[in-house]
């Protein structure tokens, strides 16, 4: 039977300085570089490596090498030996090395996050990290198993269909075995409920499998998943088995009224996520991952676009069983390259190899602000037309999307590639004007009343230490970034034919060539900061249109000392009706949704309370004779990264 033995301990990492360290994995060698602004982080090759002794297997038994994700490039050798390349920094790989293993083995990897014309990202606003930033793993198989040589695939593929309420699903598994010996060989497969009771049971490679009265997925109030086992046997005798979770569900876009999952009305409200974390870059633990989904799930978002490139499996698979609705993507990203043309075909055949069984994914993302460069745009075109014909041939179940750029005209012909379109739009932070947001929306449904539109970013920068009484746009404040989204979360509430909308961003991020808020090296659209401690106001915002968590918070708490005779403090709840104290006495109550906005008459202390039924939350503010200048952006306007 197959077994897994983990490489994480105890490489010895060369740096582009000569010098070595002893390093365990997950490692990137940019956790702190990448992050500290200057765009000026080492983009290289270093090397890794391993000794080891030969793991113990059977005779007839084959040993994989897999890895879950080394940024961008990695050569892989074995004892001097190459035993394989890969140029896709975000997707898992795995080689057969067992001819190569002797007693003793020194396994080398070299890693290279460089600039080039052929692998996807080159440009893009976040930080390439280097290095081998997820598991490291030997796979030990049977000399016939389930397929591990396509794509870094796991051997099978689950497509699912509904019925009244009989769901179906099409298995197709995948051995190599030999076909001239395919009579001694036979493959059953178990469908087990959440509580590990067989459904039913089906035996071929290729099959159906009918679950009647079945429990669908159904999104973040019921993200119901079956377990799928697959058994290869060689004349009785059982030789391998994978298991995978199943989640039976139905979804379609509506151009006039959404998104719709399980034929009802499902809006996707929801978030972006990058991977990083401070000090550490990508290299971050499944803790860290459950602590982001955990923060995704309180602010109550229903989706997620999972930005800009292959994330996790560990994370496809909270999505699934959190009911995250997943925007997947690969990092064909602001700048076609036509030496790049096979890269983009082949991260996306991993992308849909690798996650076509996660019930959370929705849609496949071919690009992202590719019109950000104007040049070789019809060898762009015919790239996205090549990929979108790919991604049909490999998975004709989802829909195609990609993300616009702003400046790409609604007109622009690679808005008009893909199944659904969706744009980055920042009108409100990057060029003034909030109420252009109700324009384009308005424009673009009339013009094209046929064609799904969705938001795939928008944001503002806020940083919980920079404040303003009257917050402007470019002025990085948390008050700003919190108004600007009050803003945006009615004007999508007044535009239900959008099929999905993502904060930019869930979490602050490294981006090295960003100087900006008097933080060089960073975006600050996050509604969460970098090291994941301070939920900004505007987190409670979305908590309080999205959540049914009952809450109140009392906003500006980072804010404490304010100049002039009042000031305005805001509530964010989900109750309908909030009442605001000052030093004890009632200041006013107020019937409302979401957002409570009262004036209050400063003192010299003055010890805030907004209490919502038996909910409350406290702040204290202070009268100030003069605006703190630490309160004001040293450095930075709105402008991009480009």
């Amino acid at each position: 039977m197959r077994r897994t033995e983990k490489l994480m301990k105890d490489w010895m990492f060369f740096y582009r300085d000569g010098k070595k360290r002893l390093v365990d994995l997950p490692h990137t060698w940019n956790g702190k570089d990448g992050q500290d602004g200057g765009n000026d982080y080492y983009r290289g090759t270093c090397a890794y490596e391993k000794q080891f002794a030969k793991p113990k297997f059977e005779e007839g038994e084959r040993v994989y090498i897999q890895f879950q994700g080394v940024n961008a490039s990695a050569k892989v050798f074995l004892n001097k030996k190459n035993v394989c390349t890969h140029d896709n920094g975000y997707a898992t790989f795995r080689a057969d090395i067992t001819e190569l293993l002797q007693e003793d083995n020194l396994l080398r990897v070299e890693v290279d996050n460089g600039k080039n014309g052929k692998v996807y990202p080159q440009v893009a606003d976040f930080t390439f990290y280097g290095g081998i930033y997820r598991d490291v793993e030997f796979l030990i198989v049977p000399q016939y198993h389930f397929d591990l040589d396509y794509y870094g695939g796991s051997g099978i593929r689950v497509s699912t269909e509904v019925k009244g309420s009989t769901g179906y699903l099409d298995v197709e598994t995948y051995t190599n075995t030999e076909p001239a010996r395919d009579r001694e060989f036979e493959v059953r497969l178990t469908l087990a409920d959440a509580a590990s009771r067989t459904v039913c049971t089906a035996e071929g490679r290729d099959v159906r499998m009918e679950v009647k009265n079945v429990h669908l997925w159904d999104g973040v109030r019921d993200p119901y998943l079956y377990r799928l086992t697959a058994q290869l046997f060689q004349s009785g005798t059982l030789l391998d088995e994978i298991s995978v979770n199943c989640g039976v569900r139905t979804f379609y876009v509506d151009p006039d009224k959404g998104f719709f999952l399980n034929g009802r009305s499902y809006p996707l409200r929801g978030v972006s996520r990058h991977q990083d974390f401070k000090g550490i870059g990508n290299a971050i633990s499944h803790e860290q991952m459950e602590r982001d989904m955990n923060l995704i799930r309180e602010v109550g978002a229903n989706t997620i676009r999972l930005a800009h490139y292959q994330h996790s499996q560990y994370f496809y698979d909270l999505c699934d069983t959190y009911g995250m609705v997943v925007w997947a993507e690969i990092p064909y990203i602001s700048e076609h390259m036509p030496g790049g043309r096979e890269n983009t075909f082949f991260q996306m055949k991993e992308l849909i190899v690798q996650n076509f069984n996660h019930p959370c994914i929705v849609t496949w993302g071919i690009s992202n602000e590719i019109t950000i460069s104007g040049k070789h745009r019809e060898d762009m075109l015919d790239n996205h037309h090549a990929l979108q014909r790919l991604v049909k041939k490999f998975d004709p179940t989802r829909p195609t999307t990609l993300a616009c750029y702003a400046m790409c005209h609604p007109f622009h012909p690679v808005t008009k590639i893909t199944d659904l379109v969706a744009w980055n739009l920042y009108l409100g932070w990057y060029v003034p004007g909030l109420k252009l947001n109700d324009l384009f929306m308005r424009f673009y449904h009339h013009k094209y009343p046929t064609r799904p539109l969705g938001y795939s970013e928008y944001g503002a920068e806020g940083m919980p230490n920079l404040h303003s009484e009257k917050p402007r746009r470019g002025d990085h404040s948390e008050e700003y970034q919190a108004k600007y989204h009050e803003y945006m979360l009615a004007c999508f509430d007044r535009h239900p034919f959008l099929w999905s909308t993502y904060v930019w961003n869930m979490f602050d991020f490294a981006a090295d060539a960003r100087d900006q808020g008097g933080e060089p090296g960073m975006n600050h659209k996050g509604l969460v900061t970098f090291d994941r401690k301070i939920k900004k106001d505007s987190f409670y915002l979305y908590k309080a249109w999205w959540s049914d968590e009952p809450f109140v918070h009392l906003c500006g708490k980072r804010f404490q000392y304010r100049c002039g005779a009042s000031t305005e403090v805001t509530v964010y709840s989900n109750q309908p009706e909030v009442a605001l104290y000052n030093n004890g006495r009632l200041i006013a109550k107020k019937k409302g949704a979401h957002a409570f906005h009262f004036r209050v008459t400063l003192e010299a202390e003055n010890r805030l309370e907004a209490r919502a039924g038996k909910l409350s939350d406290t702040a204290l503010v202070y009268k100030s004779e003069k605006p703190r200048p630490e309160y004001r952006v040293k450095k930075g306007k709105s402008q991009n990264w480009v």
